[in-house]
């Protein structure tokens, strides 16, 4: 299985990314955690993403694409992934699709999670995460049961540099921006795949298992 999660930042793509992979056994890649760690770990591409990722930005194309084509040959993915926060713009989506013949491969589906734009501030900006073990938490709706602590491995809890309001807000502009074109892009190869990110996890993991049946026979 070949699937690639949309979904503006907030809108739990991370999280139904997660899922999927451990669903259909296939490794969950999500780009920006692999440019974070290049940013913690000070290589070439994680000191020139950093300005990018703070100010809320696009990494360049072709960065990205450099990453994928590396991640996509790995042994893990000879079977199938989930791309998460992966492609945000026409050219990625072009580039992908080359990587993928080189491979061999095609995409099952591509899953959009739909979420009001008031409901993702509300969520970024409540948000906390584990740099240990890379859980997520939301203070309102999802908050660690000790608060400042990790409920799986007890780590301490913090707030993402790019997860204040203004930032929040230039994001979600540039998101939508450059990604609203992949719409039309993946509709129009029968790829597309909506699904509305307000219910609980359980229920929006349901409607996107029950969409991927009815476009993968």
């Amino acid at each position: 299985m070949r699937l690639v999660i949309l979904g503006a930042p907030g809108s739990g793509k991370g999280t139904q990314g997660e899922l999927l992979g451990k669903r259909y056994g296939i490794p969950q890649i999500a780009t920006g955690d692999i440019l974070r760690a290049g940013m913690a770990a000070g290589t070439p591409l994680g000191t020139g993403a950093r300005d990018l990722v703070n100010e809320g930005s696009l990494v360049q194309d072709d960065v990205m694409l450099e990453l994928i084509d590396r991640r996509l040959g790995r042994a893990d993915a000879a079977k199938g992934f989930v791309l998460d926060g992966f492609p945000r713009s026409i050219p990625q989506a072009e580039g992908l699709e080359r990587i993928l013949k080189k491979l061999g491969a095609k995409l099952d589906a591509v899953i959009k999670l739909d979420v009001p734009k008031r409901v993702l501030i509300e969520r970024l900006t409540e948000r906390t995460s584990c740099p240990g073990c890379g859980s997520v938490y939301n203070l309102s709706s999802n908050p660690p049961v000790a608060a400042g602590r990790c409920d799986r491995c007890g780590g301490g809890l913090v707030s993402r540099v790019d997860d204040t309001e203004e930032t929040v807000r230039k994001r979600l502009n540039v998101y939508q921006a450059s990604t609203t074109p992949l719409i039309d892009f993946y509709d129009s190869r029968g790829l597309l795949l909506i699904v509305h990110g307000l219910g609980t996890i359980p229920e929006v993991t349901a409607e996107i298992e029950k969409g991927i049946r009815g476009l993968v026979r």
